[in-house]
Order: structure tokens, then sequence, then C-alpha cells
């Protein structure tokens, strides 16, 4: 079993800035796959930033430039810094990860999807 907590989310003026934190705990061998998704109310859920081991981060076209994703592997910990925001942000923001429950799964490459609850991001004047 594999938990996700987020934290950081709130409400805020456009333009400013949010930091939300994930951290992962559990019967984890290893993570693939950090990632925040994000939904609106009346709209799907859509990926908002990932970040795989070992390769560059991706960002949907809608944040790029505005919002950095990083990871502490060694915390099993994923931020999403968001800047400039817009209230077009307006969302719950969920962390997902990809994760290798034990050796044997890693040499298998079979991943455990894993989704925290989610914390309200407002963004209003």
């Amino acid at each position: 079993q594999v938990q996700l907590v987020e934290s950081g989310g709130g409400l805020v003026q456009p333009g400013e800035s949010l930091r939300l934190s994930c951290a992962a705990s559990g019967s984890i061998f290893g993570i693939n796959v950090m990632a925040w998704y994000r939904q609106a109310p009346g709209k799907q859920r859509e990926l908002v930033a990932k970040i795989i081991s070992g390769t560059s981060p991706n960002y949907a076209d809608s944040v790029k430039g505005r919002f950095t994703i990083s990871r502490d592997n060694a915390r099993n910990t994923v931020y999403l810094q968001m800047n400039s925001l817009k209230p077009e942000d307006t969302a719950v923001y969920y962390c997902n990860a990809l994760v290798y429950l034990s050796p044997a799964d890693r040499i298998g490459n079979r991943l455990s999807n894993s989704w925290g609850p989610g914390t309200q991001v407002s963004v209003s004047s």
C-alpha cells in the first residue's frame, strides 16, 4: 500500500504563487513517475506536470513557464511551484505516483498507481 498526502493549497489572488507538496509513504521500493493532475468543476481531470525518474519534466501547455515540478527522491516527495496564478488555475490538485512495491515488481516493470486525496487551489480577486 502506498499513501500520498498533498499540502499547500489555498486561496490566492491572481498573479500570486503557491507551492504544493506531496509525500509518498508505505511499501515503496522505488518511484518511477510522480505527477500533478487537476480537476476543475465540471471538467475532466487533466495532467498538469509529471516527472519521470531520470528524465526532464513534462508540462501542460497552459502552465508552461509558470509552474515548476521537482522531486526529492530521498524523501519520496514531489513539489509543484505555481507562479503567476490565474483564475483558470482554480481546481482540486491531485498527486499521482507510479510505484514499484518490491524488487520483483521492478524487474517485471509492474507499477502500482496511487492517488492522493487532493488539495484545493483557488485563484480569485
